[in-house]
C-alpha cells in the first residue's frame, strides 16, 4: 500500500503544479498522513477514510486564509475606485427612475431606494452592471 499513496503524492502533485491554482494540495497532505498510516499496517478502508476526511477537511478550513494570503494583491480597478466616495446629483434619482450623479468627474446613472433630489451629496455604496447605487449623505 505505500507504493499505492506515494503514487497518489505524485499524481495529485504534478496536478498542482499543471495547474497554478490550490486545486489538490490539501489532498496531498492528507495521503502523506495515508502514506504514514500504511507503515503500520493499518487495514486500507481506514487509510482511504482519513485521506479523503483530512482532505476534505483541510480543504475546508484552509482554502479561504490560504487565499487571502496568496492574493493580497489586488489592485482597485475604474470601477471599485468610485465605490465608497461621494457625489453630486445632477439629476432627480427616484425609486422607480434613475437619476445622475457626478463622481470623480464623471456622470453615471444612479438609482437609490430613497428620492434624492438634484445638487444633494450622495455616498456610492455599490456598483451593479454600469448603475451606481447610492444614499443620501
Amino acid at each position: 500500500m505505500e507504493y499505492f499513496w506515494l503514487m497518489v503524492v505524485i499524481l495529485l502533485s504534478i496536478v498542482e503544479i499543471v495547474t497554478v491554482n490550490l486545486v489538490s494540495i490539501w489532498f496531498i497532505a492528507s495521503a502523506l498522513v495515508a502514506l504514514v498510516l500504511s507503515f503500520f499496517e493499518i487495514d486500507f478502508y481506514i487509510q482511504f477514510a482519513v485521506f479523503v476526511i483530512l482532505g476534505v477537511i483541510l480543504f475546508i478550513t484552509t482554502k479561504k486564509p490560504l487565499e487571502k494570503v496568496l492574493n493580497k494583491t489586488k489592485h482597485k480597478t475604474n470601477l471599485d475606485r468610485v465605490v465608497d466616495m461621494e457625489g453630486i446629483v445632477t439629476e432627480k434619482i427616484s425609486k422607480n427612475n434613475p437619476g445622475e450623479v457626478k463622481v470623480d468627474g464623471k456622470r453615471w446613472t444612479a438609482i437609490s431606494d430613497k428620492t434624492i433630489e438634484v445638487g444633494k451629496t450622495v455616498k456610492i455604496i455599490k456598483i451593479e452592471g454600469v448603475k451606481l447605487i447610492v444614499e443620501e449623505v
